[in-house]
């Protein structure tokens, strides 16, 4: 069907297309009656402000958000936390009747070049910024357009921009105490990509507390978030020497992966080995024994982060906002070891 447009409201209501103009942009020059007979018929025939045609206008806006993942495509769709953000950022813009635009890159340049193209096409009004990397060339760039941004992490590294943090520090300092209680000595952490920011701070946060506890066997090993790196990763671990009795993953996907590597090899959960992930999801608790993790409320920060992002989109000034820190649910795969 052929969209309707501003001379078929003007046809239908029997008034001029200024008439019209006045009564769906709330400006005076007709009566009410009228505007109200126009804005009826407007909404009979479907009419709907052409997105082009609004951010074409003085300090017009286009209805639309962005977010770029860059991430593998697959590991998108086992995922629980992107989907959870997603989820809580599209019921916050439901309100507002905002779209959501979601791009999924490959790499680097090709997340840069979508900003880019998005600022120079009018395509978004603003971006909810994610995995925040040291050095992130991002925040420079949406500083310079200037592009409305919110980061989903820092505060450091975020430059002017205002984030959404969570104190990871504390969560992961529970977590090696509570493991440490439980008699654990060798604790590896199978953390995420080098390059993230909350990476970098969970280690020197692992690393301090391992200290504080006396772990002298903790360590860190990188992964990439995938089943398939938490599988490959665990397997190495398990088959080493000096076996760690207890892993911490930083994300549900890896630790599914691994109770599934440790039932392989035949080490017993908790027994001789210890799991926790971060991030708690379904997958936690449907596996056997089901996983102790941190559990963040990961649809709440991502309504956040889109309230954040509409006050910056209207110019409004906005402050960095902390968001409540993961809380730790002990499960069946942790436990003392067995004598």
């Amino acid at each position: 069907m052929r969209r309707p447009t501003i001379m078929d409201i003007a046809k239908a209501a029997g008034v001029s297309k200024g008439a019209v103009s006045y009564a769906l942009n709330g400006r005076p020059g007709v009566s009410q009656e009228t505007r109200e007979r126009i804005l009826a018929i407007a909404h009979d025939l479907g009419w709907a402000p052409s997105s082009t045609a609004r951010a074409l206008s003085p300090g017009g806006r286009v209805g639309a958000i962005g977010l770029i993942v860059d991430r593998p495509a697959r590991s998108l769709g086992v995922e629980p936390f992107f989907m959870q953000l997603i989820s809580g950022i599209e019921t916050e813009l439901a309100v507002s009747g905002t779209d959501l635009l979601l791009q999924v890159t490959d790499d680097r340049e090709a997340e840069v070049g979508a900003y880019r193209r998005w600022f120079a096409e009018r395509r978004v009004d603003g971006v909810v910024m994610v995995d925040l990397r040291v050095d992130d060339p991002r925040v420079a760039l949406v500083e310079e357009l200037p592009l409305p941004a919110v980061v989903l992490g820092g505060p450091k590294g975020a430059g002017t921009l205002p984030c959404l943090f969570t104190d990871d520090a504390s969560s992961i300092r529970e977590v090696v105490h509570y493991l440490a209680a439980l008699g654990h000595r060798r604790v590896v952490r199978v953390a995420g990509p080098e390059e993230f920011m909350h990476t970098h701070d969970r280690t020197r946060a692992f690393e301090a507390a391992a200290a504080e506890a006396g772990l002298a066997g903790a360590a860190t090993v990188h992964a990439d978030y995938t089943g398939e790196a938490g599988t490959r990763t665990t397997r190495r671990l398990l088959a080493s020497a000096e076996r760690p009795t207890a892993l911490v993953y930083d994300n549900d996907v890896m630790a599914v992966a691994g109770l599934g590597v440790a039932r392989e090899m035949g080490v017993d959960v908790p027994g001789q080995l210890s799991i926790v992930a971060w991030d708690d999801s379904t997958l936690c608790r449907l596996v056997h024994p089901s996983l102790t993790a941190v559990a963040r409320d990961v649809v709440a920060c991502g309504r956040e982060a889109a309230r954040m992002l509409a006050e910056a989109v209207e110019g409004r000034a906005v402050g960095s906002r902390e968001t409540a820190r993961g809380e730790l649910q002990p499960r069946g795969s942790t436990g003392p070891l067995a004598g």
